[in-house]
């Protein structure tokens, strides 16, 4: 199943997209309708559907609890980001957080900072957790998995090298884009095999399986369960193959007027202009 988060009518929906139909399920967010969204597929089926054409689509959660993403998890990445971040391939995983201000969806303007020309694109599979889960092993991980989509960990590199953590480098606002749909598990099917492209203006600048992993979906989900607890909605981006714009030389970073896309097999297409970041000055 697909399932989505939507804009119709000035009111924000949750739904059930079947071929180029939406068939909403409630108002409010995708998450409130966690865990169990196979159950609610009939009452979805029964509602009034909408045209897909019809409705402006948002990003899976609007507001994740946690959004993580762990690090150096493609060993060709580990490979060419020695030139920027020195690190060598990891024994440990090497997580990070994402603000929650960072969350963007799909068509959603990535910010090019006016305090750095150094942001980058990291193409990811993102996982939507699905229920709570602490102390989960690896072989019952998938339990608590909602389900799938495209992301990109947009990266600052300038502000992530000048810390001993890269949460400032990572945490940006709009920088965390993630869609179009949720997609459920058994629609996926068998990850490893399934290609992953990240593109700019149309340039393919990276290409990978999501078999190429470090450290697979469970043994993450394993891992990070250990230290805290994963509750519905939680995203967690999955790590990047190589061909990041740091990884070029000269590196190609992104700068206004840019167009971003990632293109997961079976998962989806997700793509972000980037402009140039408005007046956003608040306090209050």
């Amino acid at each position: 199943m697909r399932w989505l988060n939507f804009d119709h009518a000035g009111e924000l929906h949750c739904g059930l997209l079947e071929g180029n139909k939406v068939y909403p399920l409630a108002r409010g967010c995708l998450s409130q309708a966690l865990p169990d969204l196979s159950a609610r597929a009939e009452n979805a089926r029964s509602s009034t559907p909408i045209a897909l054409e019809d409705v402006l689509v948002r990003q899976p959660v609007i507001r994740p609890g946690k959004i993580l993403g762990i690090g150096l998890n493609y060993a060709a990445h580990v490979s060419e980001s020695v030139s920027f971040i020195r690190n060598d391939a990891p024994e440990v995983q090497k997580w990070f957080n994402k603000q929650a201000t960072a969350a963007n969806g799909p068509g959603g303007a990535i910010h090019k900072p006016r305090v750095s020309d150094q942001m980058d694109y990291e193409a990811e599979l993102v996982v939507v957790i699905g229920k709570h889960g602490r102390h989960v092993p690896a072989d019952r991980a998938m339990e608590i998995v909602a389900g799938f989509s495209c992301g990109c960990d947009v990266s600052v590199r300038d502000w992530q090298k000048a810390s001993p953590t890269m949460i400032m480098g990572k945490g940006f606002d709009t920088h965390a884009p993630f869609g179009p749909y949720l997609v459920t598990p058994d629609e996926a099917g068998p990850l490893d095999g399934l290609s992953i492209r990240g593109y700019v203006n149309d340039e393919l600048r990276q290409e990978g399986r999501l078999g190429d992993m470090i450290f697979s979906i469970t043994d993450q989900i394993a891992h990070l369960s250990e230290a805290f607890t994963l509750e519905p909605g939680d995203v967690l981006f999955t790590g990047t193959p190589a061909g990041v714009g740091a990884g070029h030389t000269p590196p190609k970073w992104l700068t206004a007027g840019d167009c971003v896309r990632v293109e997961i097999e079976k998962i989806g297409t997700l793509e972000n202009p980037v402009i140039k970041e408005p007046e956003t000055e608040r306090i209050g």
